[in-house]
């Protein structure tokens, strides 16, 4: 029997997470170096991906340039790559218009990084079985992929919550549902971390504080509070766990 240490022990194994200099995602990639894994970091820019990687304690990591929104750098990347044990979903292409104006393109256009996430994924699904290895594949969805915003908290602060956005985070955690079942005999696990409320330096602290009072902590997340998540999903901690949306938002949806 493994003890806990060895469960959440990374040594050995590759991770490959987009979006990795992001307010997040940075913090996720110190996380799954520090337990032990090789990284490979992406992001669109060659230069940003590669200071990522020199920031990461250990040795090996890498930097690459990958656009998740673009399937020809997925399948560029993946043909350097190869097979990963573990994929962390992250990147995203931001849009910030409302319902009340946003166009048709580009509320298209933000759903189309669900099609980002199920390619890449469907790319590490099919380098692990031909490598013959096991894989974890894990999706950044949200808080607001199950439960609405409050209209009061943007309210004449800023753009009400995108609705384009909540129909992109309720997709992925549909897929991860659906991708789940099928790759389960794979060897393949495919789970879905959902944060709540994380601001990053920018957001508006008027808006902030309105969000505050609707979390049963009456407080933000910080990025940190990501990192035990993501190796818990990523190791072999969470072996017989698939299909699963981990929450971690304070409390928000539970209200």
């Amino acid at each position: 029997m493994k003890t806990t240490q060895q469960l959440f022990d990374l040594t050995g194994r590759t991770a490959l997470i987009t979006g990795a200099s992001g307010f997040l995602g940075s913090a996720m990639a110190a996380a799954l170096a520090e337990a032990g894994a090789r990284v490979i970091a992406a992001s669109r820019k060659l230069d940003t991906a590669r200071k990522v990687a020199a920031s990461l304690p250990g040795k090996g990591h890498t930097g690459i340039a990958l656009d998740h929104m673009d399937e020809r750098t997925i399948e560029r990347a993946m043909k350097k790559i190869g097979a990963v044990d573990v994929l962390v979903n992250n990147g995203h292409e931001a849009e910030g218009a409302d319902w009340r104006t946003i166009t048709g393109e580009k509320f298209t256009r933000q759903l189309a990084n669900a099609t980002g996430y199920f390619l890449l994924a469907r790319a590490v699904r099919d380098a692990a079985v031909a490598a013959k290895t096991n894989a974890s594949v894990i999706m950044l969805g949200s808080m607001y992929g199950q439960v609405g915003s409050y209209p009061d908290a943007y309210e004449g602060i800023c753009a009400a919550s995108p609705a384009a956005y909540h129909a992109l985070k309720g997709g992925v955690l549909h897929l991860t549902r659906h991708l789940a079942v099928y790759w389960a005999r794979d060897g393949v696990r495919v789970n879905c971390l959902s944060p709540g409320p994380f601001p990053g330096p920018k957001v508006s602290p008027k808006l902030v504080q309105r969000l505050k009072k609707k979390s049963p902590m009456n407080r933000m997340g910080l990025p940190h509070e990501l990192k035990g998540v993501v190796v818990f999903l990523a190791s072999d901690a969470s072996s017989y766990v698939t299909g699963h949306n981990l929450v971690v938002d304070g409390g928000w949806t539970a209200w």
